[in-house]
């Protein structure tokens, strides 16, 4: 049992292992000289130890949130939105939703404009007498967005209609997927922010040949971390899986990661060669040796 907190280094060497230059990445574990125990063991998927206790600190409340949901009715001016705001607008979040997502989504939320092909989802702290509430009227204009058919709103009520309106289209998917009798396809990468755009086409060229009609892109637009998901039937899983496996490539191959937020586990556990040298793997197993020799935990996670 170890208790650790917050800068208490490792007590033994290990190599640096080149990080992608993305906003979020979980993929194997993050090592790095002179690492404190916490970063070790945050995320390594229960590979390492067990916490069996844990003291948190908690950040106090904004004074008030404004949050909305932007129509527009392309995919270009969302994105560009995006490149604009990002960095200069101090919003804590940028979801992406496409018009495949619209359109599943139309079935909770009739009122989606029939004219919106993409929306972004933002959501921002503000405080008294802050200069941004009066700023975003013209920022949504000067975006190309369906000014008169977005959502903005401050209150509580609202906030909350936005918040079932993000966390509904995972649900819709799920069912989706039920329906049709097969697993879950879908991506969990994200690239550096710079190549948004890029991995956004790609995705759209791709699925529009292989998928016409039968997937969703959504998520964390903000973070170039955005999430395929496809509506494959038990006949083309095959198809689906492969398609899912050349989008990791085509991930890496922009510097980005196989692996943003969800972690590999099992079924994705062959994924991690993709972005990692076999020195990187080998200084991951050697740390995984280290402090489990008997491969008690997590046995065939993240190393296959």
């Amino acid at each position: 049992v170890m208790d650790v907190g917050r800068g208490d280094a490792i007590d033994f060497d290990c190599p640096p292992i080149p990080l992608p230059a993305v906003t979020k990445n979980t993929a194997g574990y993050l090592l790095k000289p002179g690492m404190d125990w916490i970063d070790l063991f945050a995320g390594s998927e229960g590979t390492l130890g067990v916490v069996t206790e844990a003291r948190l600190r908690l950040l106090p409340a904004p004074e008030a949130v404004l949050a909305g949901v932007i129509f527009f009715a392309n995919d270009d001016s969302a994105v560009a939105a995006v490149e604009n705001w990002h960095g200069s607008v101090p919003v804590r979040m940028l979801e992406y939703f496409d018009k495949p997502s619209l359109e599943l989504l139309h079935q909770r939320f009739p009122e989606i404009p029939a004219r919106a092909h993409a929306a972004i989802l933002f959501d921002q702290e503000l405080h008294s007498e802050d200069p941004e509430l009066d700023a975003w009227p013209e920022r949504i204009e000067k975006a190309r967005a369906l000014v008169d058919d977005s959502w903005v709103a401050l209150s509580a009520t609202d906030r909350e209609r936005f918040r079932r309106f993000r966390h509904s289209l995972p649900e819709l998917v799920n069912d989706t997927v039920r329906r049709n009798g097969v697993l879950k396809m879908n991506t969990d990468y994200a690239v550096p922010l710079a190549r948004n755009r890029e991995m956004l086409a790609y995705y759209r060229h791709r699925l529009e040949r292989e998928f016409p009609g039968r997937y969703v892109i959504f998520g964390h637009i903000g973070d170039a971390h955005l999430h395929v998901n496809l509506f494959p039937s038990p006949a083309d899983q095959q198809l689906a899986s492969d398609l899912i496996l050349e989008f990791a490539h085509k991930a890496v191959e922009l510097g980005g990661t196989v692996s943003a937020e969800h972690g590999l586990g099992k079924r994705k556990a062959h994924l991690l060669k993709l972005q990692y040298a076999p020195e990187h793997l080998e200084a991951m197993r050697a740390v995984k040796r280290r402090l489990d020799p008997r491969n008690l935990l997590g046995r065939g996670v993240l190393f296959t």
